[in-house]
């Protein structure tokens, strides 16, 4: 196991903004840090790099403890929402930096460089000035700069937030693809599910500075571990299994859950209808309870709804 958390808890004079946070990443994974702002996942990703220090509990590279070893001294690699590049530096001389520090000759350096900008599919940018360079072109040239190093663990804080909603998924496909063609083993902190499903082999939820629920994505998708993790998985409504014809207690629908089929075995009144980016969704009078469905009708609309699965989670592993 190459990171290992055990029972780490940072304070804040009384305030606790992690809590008793135990967490393992193996060597290759790569694990998402998903929860939403102020759950404490970026101070846990900053007390990992040894920019803060826990209050309790401990951080291991491979069984030895970190305590005491300085930040330049863990061999970890950090990207940061803004990439924090040198502005006065090509594109070239930034992803070098860190092999500079390393004096790492320059025949070996140079190709260094160029093999990281072809994976990171900046190919002929390396005497580009970066401040000439797209935002999510500059979020590659941190990127390459955090991986020139060949870094044990690259941790990333929101790498993709800054950008807009088309780049980020685009980008979140190509980091997937980098992360895994390079075999790093990678913790990403993010707010974004979609963004921690497409990167991760396993998500971690951070919920008010804890761990409340570790798993592949898939599972954690489909069985958020309360009705809190739930909704900030996108379930905006709560029935009991048998509504959508499953033998469990309860389950959470999304916003997709509910989807128009003559075939359905759902009727209703469709109340209101709103353009969406790449559907139509409406809120629906089921036997006098409001839900969201997805479909081409018109309001005042009498309607069947069928059960879409892949939109219904099952709350509390049932």
């Amino acid at each position: 196991m190459a990171l290992e958390l055990d029972s780490v808890t940072v304070r804040y004079g009384r305030t606790a903004a992690v809590s008793d946070v135990s967490l393992t990443v193996a060597d290759g994974e790569v694990v998402a840090l998903l929860g939403p702002s102020g759950c404490g996942k970026s101070t846990l990703l900053r007390t990992i790099a040894g920019l803060e220090q826990p209050s309790s509990g401990s951080v291991a590279w491979d069984s030895s403890d970190l305590a005491g070893v300085p930040v330049h001294r863990r061999e970890f690699g950090l990207v940061f929402q803004d990439g924090q590049l040198f502005p006065h530096r090509s594109v070239a001389g930034n992803v070098a930096f860190g092999l500079r520090m390393r004096r790492v000759d320059r025949e070996e350096r140079d190709k260094r460089v160029l093999a990281l900008l072809e994976l990171v599919g900046l190919e002929g940018y390396a005497q580009r000035r970066v401040t000439q360079l797209s935002g999510g072109e500059q979020q590659r040239v941190a990127l390459a700069r955090a991986l020139a190093p060949s870094p044990r663990l690259l941790l990333l804080d929101e790498p993709l937030s800054a950008l807009d909603r088309a780049l980020r998924e685009q980008l979140a496909v190509d980091l997937a693809r980098l992360l895994r063609e390079a075999s790093t083993t990678a913790l990403v902190v993010t707010h974004d599910h979609d963004e921690a499903f497409t990167l991760a082999d396993r998500v971690a939820i951070m919920s008010r500075g804890r761990v409340v629920q570790v798993g592949p994505p898939a599972e954690v998708w489909s069985s958020p571990v309360d009705v809190e993790t739930a909704k900030f998985l996108g379930c905006n409504k709560f029935v009991p299994g048998s509504f959508v014809g499953l033998p469990v207690g309860r389950v959470g629908l999304r916003a997709t859950a509910l989807r128009v089929d003559p075939a359905g075995p759902l009727e209703g009144t469709v109340l209101e209808r709103v353009h969406r980016r790449d559907h139509v969704r409406l809120l629906v009078d089921i036997d006098g309870e409001e839900y969201e469905a997805v479909g081409p009708v018109s309001v005042g609309d009498r309607v069947r709804l069928a059960v879409d699965l892949d939109g219904v989670a099952r709350v509390g592993g049932e």
